[in-house]
């Protein structure tokens, strides 16, 4: 883990640094929408987390209807931050190293088709260099077991229902949540102290 913490860290200082304060937005999906908000909730400079749906080939999208897996959508959060207080690529450390595993495809821990993909949605050219940078330099280097399955793809974002959003912070003993979704919680935390916030 030392040598993949020694690549993270290159890449993060080549990436060019944030101009004046302003919000950005990244798209990211790893699996349960649920765990990928409550990891990125808990990171300095972000300012806000949403819940919902990726991609996919319909002009709008439910629960219902893209865990049918025929909508062609990922859960999905959008993550808004402050590039001053926090990188794209910072970022993209976390989510590589602690929001989910990034060698499964199309599942992430007991859930499984294309909806709980691991994949990125870049938001402007820097953002899909910077993506496509990270997954050529892991997995170049051969860190994980398996080579990484993260897609970069295209695709509107759509809010999920109110009732997805901030659902480990409102429900914070949901076994599911306790499971899968708190221990991510806690290795942010471990593995990224100055990134972390309560």
């Amino acid at each position: 883990m030392k040598k993949l913490a020694l690549i993270l860290a290159a890449l993060i200082a080549s990436a060019p640094a944030a101009a004046a304060p302003r919000t950005e937005t990244a798209v990211l999906a790893g699996g349960c929408f649920w765990g990928m908000e409550a990891v990125f909730e808990h990171v300095k400079g972000v300012t806000g987390v949403v819940s919902g749906y990726a991609g996919g080939t319909r002009n709008d999208a439910n629960y219902d209807a893209v865990s049918s897996e025929r909508t062609g959508h990922a859960e999905a959060v959008r993550v808004t931050y402050d590039p001053a207080k926090v990188t794209y690529a910072q970022l993209l450390q976390v989510y590589f190293t602690v929001a989910h595993d990034p060698t499964q495809v199309n599942r992430q821990g007991p859930d499984s088709g294309t909806s709980y993909r691991s994949a990125i949605f870049p938001q402007n050219p820097g953002q899909a260099a910077l993506a496509k940078a990270f997954i050529a330099r892991l997995d170049g280097a051969h860190l994980f077991k398996a080579p990484i399955a993260t897609r970069i793809e295209n695709g509107s974002f759509y809010a999920a229902e109110a009732y997805h959003q901030d659902f480990a912070r409102k429900h914070p003993w949901y076994p599911y949540i306790v499971v899968n979704d708190r221990p991510k919680v806690a290795a942010l935390q471990k593995k990224f102290p100055a990134l972390y916030k309560a």
